[in-house]
């Protein structure tokens, strides 16, 4: 209405064109917002903090406040299409939210972060009832008091999922279990938050209560229809697009436009879209080739624009300066009070209850607290009803978001700063892991003909159950030192994202084509990354996602490939510089797999074919790495699983061997007191045989050698035996038991006893696995 009323007293305004001025805004606001950035990286503020920040500049609190500045600028006739393109900004955030969340994780700790979100915004809830009454009277809302709680209920209880995704995200804990546990709790949240908007909403249709249960079952309807649609969508364009590397931008936008009409209908219905779009996204098809080329569309395009303006449009709206008299500061500073305590008291309780740690809890209030969504749509939707009559409480409301966020923000930074001890990557050995915790693994292939062996692995990695593994399957490409970048447009196709697509040839589509496969018949989800740069670089992308994404493991395959003729084959030297690197710089265990064929497949689509592993045992901690490694391999069903402990023939007869009698109260004692090597492969080993030996899961041999020599012969003997050989590096030191073997050692990175078993004279018929557990530097254990 004030626009309109400041056109008719200036006609010269019909003049401008509303579409270009709210581009000249968008524009600044991602100029301000970036040098924001630049300023605030420093200073370890993340992004958000920074585009809120040069929306609250550009806006009424800011520059706009000049009057020559917001006619130039800044004119409100912009101001109803950046409500559409707010609209659209959350369609589509919500739509990403849901197509990158791990509903497997959320569904194995529902009842965690159930009760975490609950905490908090019951609290949250009964204050903003008790408040109520104050706000109403300090800003003279006489109306609509009970609608006014339910919006208020919101605004503390609601935590910004978007923006606590995006700050766990540069903060670099999204992947963490923490991490990820508030992600979901934030989730939680905002569908809390969206209930009650639901609820609210019914004020739209009156004292009508059948119109408004019609209309919500139609939008229930819709959604469930949009679900199904993309399913079939998805199948269709899969197969249609085979051959292809990935879908092409029309086909992309079609599926999207699916999305946003659906968002639009229900939003005309008089429901808020946000949950919808979240359900949609979370159920849409995560394999094939149309969620491989939506994700990373969507992501950078919400990254680098639509939720820097978003953000920028929320502190945009803020105009502090209402906040001029004692009685509006009272109502600001009551609101952020109110939902900091509650947000504190409830979620510790929570995680009091839960048994969470009194600094990871207030870490996860403060989480928690964030704001700038939901509650931006409650107070607009508000104002729109007549629920907020009053101009002084709709900006005191905007200016309270805006504020909270900007406090809340640097609190955070700084909080996970000085946790870095829980939230930083620090690897814990699978030594030390329990067998049914989540096992995060990086595996990278620079060619499809490993495929088959490391998908039977991954497989089998899961057990019988389908345990909680979490894979990361990384194509490394070289990329040529001179590249002629005009070559490389010219085969671009016009849709294609970037240079980057055109590199890895047709291997990409066989690989993208392997991953569809194996997630098909195995229903494990696996998160597809690529990494093009030359082969002097290529470890520094491998340690540094490993890094990011928190992996127990990473998986390499050898330089050298088996021939037809059975032989070695060695391939490029690049990819055996690429593994020694990793070995030598990666923060966490390494192996590498001598593939000579596993029948990876059969292990993969559940036939009954068994196979054959045996896993070596001279001592160690990579020894120790290798057998909890096999543990996992062991409860497959698929798989027999033999360990071989090697011991000194002097000692035979002597208890040098597997002590039975050992609980596992005496074995994690033992480990804990970090006691010799010797009685730490006794500990573990007599842990392991108890729980899986005893059980006849694992089979158990002990082999009694002199040297190296013997050593090297009883392995010939049992060549043939096993499908797979899986094996520590070996100690620095040379141990007794392969004295003399490193006099023909021939690769340094598998170890005397890996280089013997993937040596071409040695007449063996099974893939190796070596395994290289981390070693925590003093540097690294100081940080």
């Amino acid at each position: 209405m004030d626009a309109t009323r400041r056109v008719a007293c200036n006609p010269e305004l019909l003049n401008v064109n509303p579409i270009l001025t709210m581009g000249m805004q968008i524009s600044f606001i991602l100029v301000v917002s970036h040098f924001f950035q630049l300023v605030l990286k420093p200073l370890g503020q993340p992004g958000p903090i920074a585009q809120i920040l040069s929306g609250l500049v550009l806006g009424p609190s800011g520059l706009s406040h000049i009057t020559y500045i917001k006619e130039v600028f800044f004119q409100d006739l912009a101001g109803d299409y950046y409500q559409t393109l707010a609209l659209f900004a959350r369609i589509i955030i919500m739509f990403l939210i849901g197509l990158e969340m791990d509903l497997q994780y959320l569904h194995r700790n529902l009842r965690t972060a159930s009760v975490i979100a609950s905490g908090g915004c019951l609290i949250c809830s009964m204050l903003a009832a008790a408040i109520t009454p104050f706000i109403c009277q300090q800003t003279e809302v006489h109306s609509h008091v009970v609608m006014v709680a339910v919006m208020l209920a919101v605004v503390l209880a609601n935590a910004a999922s978007p923006i606590v995704i995006r700050l766990a995200s540069e903060l670099r804990f999204a992947t963490t279990d923490f991490g990820r546990l508030v992600i979901s709790s934030s989730l939680i949240c905002d569908l809390y938050a969206a209930v009650l908007l639901t609820l609210s909403s019914r004020s739209k249709h009156g004292r009508k209560f059948m119109t408004w249960a019609f209309h919500g079952c139609l939008a229930l309807f819709m959604m469930i229809t949009v679900i199904f649609l993309n399913i079939y969508l998805v199948n269709w364009l899969n197969r249609r697009n085979r051959y292809q590397k990935s879908l092409k931008n029309t086909e992309a936008f079609a599926i999207l436009s699916v999305v946003v009409i659906a968002a639009m209908a229900i939003e005309m219905l008089g429901f808020n879209s946000i949950i919808a779009c979240f359900f949609i996204g979370s159920m849409f098809p995560k394999r094939g080739k149309t969620a491989r080329t939506l994700l990373p569309k969507l992501s950078y395009s919400v990254q680098n624009f639509i939720f820097p303006v978003y953000l920028g449009y929320l502190g945009f709206q803020a105009d502090i300066s209402v906040i001029n008299s004692l009685s509006n500061f009272s109502v600001v500073f009551v609101i952020i009070l109110l939902s900091l305590g509650g947000k504190i008291s409830g979620t510790l309780a929570a995680c009091y209850y839960l048994k969470i740690p009194l600094n990871e809890g207030v870490l996860f209030a403060f989480l928690m607290n964030l704001k700038g969504y939901a509650d931006l749509v409650t107070i607009g939707l508000g104002y729109q009803d007549n629920v907020i009559t009053s101009q002084l409480l709709y900006g005191l409301m905007i200016s309270t978001l805006v504020i909270n966020t900007l406090v809340v923000g640097p609190i955070i930074a700084f909080m996970v700063r000085r946790e870095s001890d829980i939230l930083g990557f620090k690897h814990i050995a699978l030594e030390w892991q329990t067998a049914d915790s989540e096992l995060r693994i990086l595996a990278c292939v620079h060619n499809p003909r490993h495929l088959s062996t490391m998908f039977g692995l991954i497989a089998a990695l899961g057990g019988p159950e389908k345990g909680p593994i979490a894979p990361y399957f990384m194509h490394l490409i070289e990329l040529p030192e001179k590249t002629k970048s005009h070559l490389m447009y010219h085969q671009r196709e016009d849709d294609e994202l970037s240079d980057e697509d055109n590199y890895g040839g047709n291997d990409v589509v066989e690989i993208n084509e392997a991953v569809d496969n194996f997630t098909a018949e195995t229903g494990v989800m696996v998160h597809q990354l690529k990494a093009v740069s030359p082969f002097l670089n290529m470890y520094t992308d491998v340690c540094d996602r490993a890094e990011e994404m928190h992996a127990s493991i990473i998986l390499l395959h050898f330089h050298k490939h088996q021939r037809i003729d059975g032989k070695m084959e060695t391939g490029k030297e690049g990819i055996r510089t690429t593994n020694q690197k990793v070995l030598r710089h990666a923060k966490c265990s390494v192996s590498i797999l001598v593939d000579r064929g596993l029948a990876g497949d059969s292990l993969a689509s559940g036939t009954e074919s068994l196979q054959q592993a045996a896993a070596l045992f001279f001592g160690g901690p990579d020894d120790r790495e290798a057998l909890s490694f096999s543990r996992r391999l062991g409860t497959h069903h698929h798989i027999k699983l033999t360990v071989i402990r090697f011991l000194p023939a002097s000692s035979k007869g002597q208890n040098f061997g597997v002590n039975v009698a050992h609980k596992a109260e005496d074995v994690f004692m033992a480990i804990s007191d970090q006691e010799t090597d010797n009685e730490a492969d006794t500990a573990v080993l007599s842990d392991f045989y108890n729980r899986y030996v005893t059980s006849g899961q694992v089979g158990y041999k002990e082999k009694y050698v002199e040297n190296g020599q013997q050593t090297a012969s009883t392995l010939r003997d049992m060549a043939d035996m096993y499908s797979l050989f899986i094996v520590g590096k070996g100690k620095p030191a040379q141990s007794p038991l392969t004295t003399g073997m490193s006099d023909w050692e021939e690769c340094a990175e598998l170890g005397a006893v890996g280089d013997l078993l993937a040596s071409s004279d040695f007449d063996n018929s099974g893939s190796v696995l070596v395994i290289q557990q981390h070693r925590i530097s003093k540097k690294e254990s100081e940080q």
